[in-house]
């Protein structure tokens, strides 16, 4: 049976699905409606229940497995799901939650280790203590978390795959450019999302906090830097310009950043954050469309949809060696 993000406009589903979110509304004939955004491995779907009762209300909620038939149907260029039916799981159903949740393409134990090493050649200690405290004091949730609540590595795992990711990046480019800072580099890579993990609710399912609406991730990890650094009795320059490397990663106040980058490292951060995110957008898009069509309209991408070609090259899975 192919994914929900592989179905095409007409085809009838009658598939297990996981709610990600719900949201309640009133239709036009002031009835409720739910709009409910489900998931499996390969993607997510939005639906609507129609006239939905307040049981509705209370059965269908944030990490529900459910059983929904119905058929993709296409709204304003969007695929959606019209739903006939929906109920959720009962014992005698055959799924778990593990089998609808997306997660990372290199396991767990790998990408702590490549993370850990990339910590361990920081040469300047000021930046490899601050750097190896704050990961030692997420470990768990930054191993678990996706990247976003949308659009990029938003699936289990997908914060650490993200910054794997850059990690790389930052040293492919430093063999083409060695005057990098790769100390200063790879610090701020590790910790430009960190505060996600206080943004975001959690692995799955995942909303924003209050932190999050009220803070976001970009100030809540500049002071998690500042409170560490006073706590390991560290000063100077280097805590200063770690702060601005995370202050400054999205480079526009518009983008969420308070300052543009003014540091080299700086704006490679941001080339490499922005590179590996609309990259991963791309991709998953591209995975979900046959060849000689378009991708849907990408909201983070300027609304482009993108053309997958007839004779695009086949890629192998990513190896496990990291």
């Amino acid at each position: 049976m192919k994914g929900i993000a592989q179905c095409a406009e007409g085809d009838p589903i009658n598939h297990y699905l996981m709610i990600k979110s719900v949201t309640r509304s009133v239709a036009s004939n002031n009835k409720p409606f739910l709009t409910i955004m489900l998931q499996d491995v390969t993607g997510e779907i939005e639906a609507k229940l129609w006239d939905a009762t307040s049981e509705d209300e209370q059965v269908f909620l944030a990490e529900t497995i459910v059983k929904v038939e119905g058929e993709i149907t296409t709204f304003r260029n969007k695929k959606q799901l019209k739903i006939r039916s929906i109920r959720p799981i009962t014992d005698a159903d055959p799924v778990k939650k593990s089998d609808l949740i997306p997660t990372a393409p290199l396991a767990v134990q790998d990408m702590m280790e490549h993370i850990n090493q990339c910590i361990f050649e920081i040469q300047n200690p000021k930046l490899q203590r601050i750097t190896r405290a704050l990961v030692k004091k997420h470990q768990e949730a930054f191993f678990e978390y996706p990247a976003a609540v949308r659009n990029h590595h938003e699936y289990l795992s997908g914060l650490a795959f993200h910054v794997v990711s850059m990690l790389k990046l930052a040293q492919a480019l430093a063999e083409l450019y060695p005057e990098l800072d790769l100390d200063l580099l790879y610090s701020g890579i590790i910790l430009h999302d960190m505060g996600k993990v206080i943004e975001l609710s959690g692995p799955t399912a995942t909303s924003y906090t209050l932190e999050g609406k009220l803070l976001g991730h970009i100030s809540i990890m500049s002071n998690e830097i500042a409170e560490t650094a006073r706590e390991l009795e560290i000063d100077g320059e280097e805590v200063v310009v770690l702060q601005h490397l995370i202050l400054s990663h999205h480079s526009k106040g518009e983008w969420g950043s308070p300052k543009p980058p003014l540091l080299r490292e700086a704006e490679v951060l941001h080339m490499i954050d922005n590179f590996d995110a609309k990259l991963n957008m791309m991709n998953r898009a591209l995975e979900n469309t046959k060849p000689g069509d378009f991708t849907e309209k990408l909201f983070a991408m300027d609304q482009r949809a993108f053309y997958k070609p007839l004779f695009e090259r086949k890629v192998s899975p990513i190896s496990s060696d990291v």
